[in-house]
């Protein structure tokens, strides 16, 4: 698939596989990357209220990326929607590149959080929902991608534990669900969340009508969590 470097091109979902075709660097994530490839495209085609010209703004969304240690299809949506030049994206992972294997927020437009290490975003979620709830900031969402397996990380518990009976409304969580976690049963993750009062819901990662309704449901007074089953890792 050829893919123009032409700024003006409008790009869409059936141009990301070429975009992340173009990434040819040494990635070792290559089934983390494309677990999260519709949930990425749902969000930031339908749903995250911010844009290339908006990205410094305090009342844009924030998205940040915990699950970072697989970022080609990260890069792939942020090249679409404008973010990063897509003349980048052929020098993912290489000396000079600011395309690390893991996001760096200091070299990526449009990245918030640097990332990879397991069981960091969502807490750093929570302390943005609280730091804008502070600052009296009541609209913009913030809105967090883990994976199951950074649930086996105790971080990310005592994160949903505390973000539930503190009403953090404005805070969404995805956990994009590819059955590689260690410590799991089926329907634990919507259990784990709804018991700590979390509004939650589990949906198909690949129907992109029933992520953006699942990303849209009202959950007033609660935090909410979409968590988004894909096919295996291993399978």
């Amino acid at each position: 698939m050829k893919i123009a470097s032409d700024a003006r091109h409008a790009y869409g979902y059936d141009d990301l596989p070429g975009l992340m075709s173009l990434m040819t660097g040494d990635e070792k994530h290559g089934p983390a990357a494309t677990s999260t490839l519709d949930v990425l495209w749902v969000l930031y085609d339908r749903v995250l209220r911010v844009t290339p010209e908006r990205q410094d703004d305090p009342a844009r969304d924030r998205f940040l990326l915990s699950k970072g240690h697989g970022p080609m299809a990260y890069y792939a949506v942020l090249a679409a929607k404008g973010f990063v030049p897509v003349d980048w994206l052929p020098g993912f992972g290489s000396y000079d590149s600011p395309l690390g294997h893991h996001p760096d927020r200091l070299l990526v437009p449009g990245a918030e959080i640097g990332s990879g290490s397991l069981g960091h975003g969502l807490p750093i979620a929570v302390g943005s929902a609280l730091g804008l709830r502070a600052q009296g900031l009541h609209d913009p969402a913030v809105w967090v991608l883990i994976g199951d397996a950074e649930l086996d990380e105790g971080s990310n518990h005592e994160a949903i534990a505390f973000a539930g009976p503190a009403g953090l409304e404005r805070l969404h969580t995805v956990v994009v669900d590819n059955s590689s976690a260690s410590h799991a049963r089926p329907g634990g993750i919507t259990a784990r969340f709804e018991a700590a009062g979390w509004s939650a819901v589990s949906v198909d990662g690949r129907d992109h009508d029933a992520l953006y309704a699942a990303f849209t449901a009202a959950h007033p007074g609660r935090p909410h969590v979409v968590v988004a089953r894909v096919e295996p890792k291993n399978a």
